[in-house]
């Protein structure tokens, strides 16, 4: 099976989005950055991303055979309208399950099943998981294997961070960095061992 990686554009002081769900106009902002035209594998949305963020994100993309979201996100995307923009199939981890279908399956059985599911979909490519809870908890559960930062330079002062509060965690790498306009893409490895004290 592939990897777990999380990952999100993130402003320098942590936050995924601002007090009251704001910024994203800020943290995203890297999207419409250039002049090289990504199209999701959907066709739902396009970006104008620089190239270097666009060899970034279209790497990321063909990479990622299946996701796991909070039924927070999904909620607040209204389900992106029957399937997730990337077009793989999601877990959404909830304790309000709906009806499964060919686009999602609703998992209320934690974060292990929610992965395992989403593995058994992706094959030998990665799983990606949303930020905050469902990272946390999967980061808890020693499930993570690598996290993706989109660093933005912008300072939120508050909101939605990107790890829900917990135990703290040390990183290896960075893996790669990747210099765009506006956004800095960098790539870790969790280190289990020195976090556990072993």
């Amino acid at each position: 099976m592939g990897k777990v990686y999380t990952g999100a554009s993130t402003s320098i002081d942590g936050y995924v989005s601002g007090p009251d769900f704001s910024g994203f106009d800020k943290l995203f902002r890297w999207y419409d950055a250039g002049d090289v035209a990504l199209t999701v594998p959907t066709g739902t949305m396009t970006f104008n991303l620089t190239p270097a963020s666009a060899a970034y994100f279209s790497g990321l993309i063909q990479a990622t055979g299946a996701l796991v979201v909070g039924r927070k996100l999904y909620d607040v995307t209204n389900g992106w309208d029957g399937q997730h923009p990337l077009g793989v199939h999601t877990v959404v981890l909830t304790h309000r399950p709906l009806e499964d279908n060919e686009h999602f399956t609703f998992c209320s059985d934690g974060i292990e099943k929610a992965i395992e599911i989403a593995q058994s979909h992706a094959g030998d490519k990665v799983v990606g998981l949303n930020s905050g809870e469902v990272a946390r908890q999967a980061i808890d559960a020693g499930l993570v294997d690598e996290i993706f930062l989109d660093l933005v330079p912008v300072i939120l002062g508050g909101g939605t961070p990107f790890f829900a509060p917990g135990k703290g965690y040390e990183l290896e790498g960075p893996l790669s960095v990747i210099e765009s306009v506006g956004v800095t893409h960098l790539r870790y490895k969790v280190k289990y061992e020195a976090a556990q004290g072993k």
